[in-house]
């Protein structure tokens, strides 16, 4: 059986595949049949046996009496906390091992020695994100590397002291903003330009983030955006933005938390200044793991500010100890403390998964999986046209607030919803549903393609149905105005 074909989705959208293959095969999207078929064709399936993938009895709040306790879960929220490779446990073991008969010795020997592990995972980190081994560093969490290329890249001046982001930025970038620019002297509310989405609209336009640069770029030092927004999922367009962030002068960096595993990147290629991204979501590295850094060879040598710790002390004079700094060029000179060799191989057991596939396969499949829920999602409960929410109080009906481009999002769908979500939540937990919500009025859908099936999504749909009748039929509808 042939497998599913590597789309390019600069000009065909996902769905007309789908349907080709749909419509050779005489089946419906709606039919199991049609799910199953397309994980038979499916190049990547076998990655899923790479993961340990919860069973309905293992996960909580399930309805015993609406499950199968042996089946699989429905796990859709890789987009917060990816599921654990196999290999994770075995190699964590090594390091206890080594800990507990060779001590000190750990951290000089083994496939992982303490004092270095991070520089063995870094090519295969640099794969990932699309730069040079040199340009990229794996340390902290991603909160303290944002601050620590902040305090290189934010050097306001009277003239340009503005910091261009989001309105909805994940609130640790809004902190970190807010704490920056209060670092400096100066009022936030002075500091932050953050864009809204147009009235009525969910989603910011490319346009309107370009015409904004354009227009105050003089006033703007850092332009600092999600690669993929965490509320909506839009995946927004970084060689764009970074090209004319520059051209005015100021410096472009991304926070790539929910982009990093989930969408192919170019950073090096992209002339990014800066970056760093968690290791969590997409990346399955654990929960809290080592965050990632990536600083453009062009500031390899750059004189900025920043702060210092011993961990940034090139390794071959490092044990001099005599207080005169030597930092790395690059990445690594951001680095202050030595690395938790404990953390290292769970991310090492993901990153070998990586290297089985590349992002290209996995971002083609994840096109597919993406609009296959989204059409059904559409099919079912599609606001119906030239009605209000009160001449349509019966109806119950799912707005998307993801692009429905499918160049401009990532494995995630955000879903609103004209009922309680708090109640729809309990209610597709009971069932086995692994998701998560954002209020006010969202919750998050994410296949992700390295361990998600199109049976999975077709399975998520059964359960939707009934978790909307049972929380409609429990609470009353939400105010659809607000989101």
């Amino acid at each position: 059986m042939s497998s599913i074909k590597i789309i390019d989705d600069s000009y065909k959208h996902p769905l007309l595949e789908l349907q080709q293959i749909a419509s050779e095969n005489e089946l419906a999207f709606d039919h199991l049949q049609f799910a199953r078929l397309m994980d038979e064709k499916d190049p990547l399936r076998h990655l899923r046996n790479e993961f340990h993938y919860p069973k309905m009895s293992e996960i909580l709040q399930t309805d015993p009496d609406l499950v199968d306790a042996q089946e699989d879960c429905i796990y859709f929220c890789g987009n917060s906390l990816g599921l654990c490779p196999k290999k994770t446990k075995e190699y964590m073991d090594v390091e206890l091992d080594k800990w507990a008969k060779r001590g000190v010795q750990g951290h000089t020997t083994g496939e992982l020695p303490w004092a270095w592990c991070d520089e063995v995972l870094e090519a295969d980190m640099a794969k990932i994100v699309g730069c040079t081994q040199e340009e990229v560093s794996i340390m902290n969490g991603l909160t303290v590397n944002l601050h620590l290329l902040l305090i290189s890249f934010y050097r306001p001046s009277k003239d340009r002291y503005k910091i261009l982001c989001e309105d909805k930025a994940f609130p640790s970038d809004h902190y970190t903003f807010e704490s920056q620019a209060r670092l400096h002297g100066f009022n936030p509310q002075d500091v932050m330009i953050c864009l809204k989405p147009r009235e009525g609209e969910f989603i910011l336009r490319l346009e309107d983030i370009l015409d904004v640069i354009e227009k105050k770029g003089e006033e703007i030092a850092v332009v600092c955006f999600s690669g993929v927004q965490y509320y909506t999922g839009q995946l927004f367009d970084i060689p764009s933005i970074t090209k004319a962030g520059q051209a005015k002068g100021c410096y472009v960096g991304w926070d790539l938390a929910h982009a990093v595993g989930n969408v192919p990147l170019h950073l090096h290629d992209w002339q990014v200044d800066f970056a760093c991204w968690c290791t969590y979501k997409y990346l399955n590295a654990g929960a809290g793991c080592l965050a990632g850094l990536f600083l453009h060879e062009k500031h390899r040598l750059h004189d900025f500010p920043r702060l210092m710790g011993w961990w940034g002390h090139n390794l071959t004079t490092r044990f001099k100890m005599d207080n005169n700094m030597e930092v790395y060029p690059g990445a690594r000179g951001y680095r202050l403390s030595n690395t938790p060799g404990l953390l290292c191989p769970s991310l090492k057991a993901s990153l070998e998964v990586f290297n089985k596939t590349s992002l290209e396969q996995l971002r083609q499949k994840s096109l597919l999986l993406t609009a296959y829920l989204e059409h059904l999602i559409k099919e079912s409960y599609q606001r119906p046209e030239g009605k209000s929410p009160e001449e349509d109080s019966e109806a119950i009906y799912i707005d998307v607030f993801t692009p429905s481009d499918p160049r401009q999002r990532g494995a995630q769908l955000s879903l609103a919803f004209n009922v309680c979500i708090e109640q729809l939540f309990k209610e597709l937990e009971k069932r086995g549903v692994i998701c998560d919500k954002r209020l006010p009025r969202v919750i998050r859908i994410t296949p992700v393609p390295m361990y998600c099936s199109f049976e999975d999504v077709h399975r998520f749909m059964g359960c939707l149905k009934d978790a909307l009748i049972a929380a409609k039929s429990s609470l009353s509808h939400v105010d659809v105005t607000k989101v």
